[in-house]
């Protein structure tokens, strides 16, 4: 077995006490907010099995440093807006905390949703599903 330097627990508790966290209640209630843009790093089949913030965009976990950097031939406009404020969420808040942290090392402002995905629904928080396919 290989001994790392670090676990990728403490990464994330590492992430967690530099960054801003989102509760599910505080973020539900700012759905209807023009300004805020929901970013899911999921994997596409998560969405497809869980279901989905309604109005969030998906943006692979392995793609987000490269849709973010205007440098990069990956760049997503709607990561160049002006005045918006992005939330990041996955399942239960460990990638959005290591993807934040990262995002603020590049310098891009960001929050994450605490508690992810997880208590979404619970909360009373909306849920999507994608069309299905024919």
């Amino acid at each position: 077995m290989t001994n790392l330097k670090i676990s990728s627990a403490q990464m994330v508790a590492d992430a967690r006490e530099r960054i801003e966290e989102v509760e599910t209640s505080d973020l539900i209630a700012q759905l209807d907010d023009p300004n805020l843009v929901v970013v899911d790093i999921r994997d596409v089949r998560e969405r497809h099995r869980s279901g989905f913030i309604p109005g969030s965009i998906h943006a692979p976990r392995g793609m987000i440093e490269f849709w973010i950097d205007p440098e990069s031939p990956y760049h997503k406009e709607i990561f160049a807006q002006s005045g918006k404020r992005y939330v990041f969420h996955c399942a239960s808040g460990w990638r959005s905390a290591l993807t934040v942290a990262t995002l603020q090392d590049m310098g891009f402002s960001a929050t994450h949703l605490r508690e992810g995905f997880s208590t979404w629904d619970a909360q009373g928080g909306p849920v999507a599903y994608p069309e299905p396919k024919d």
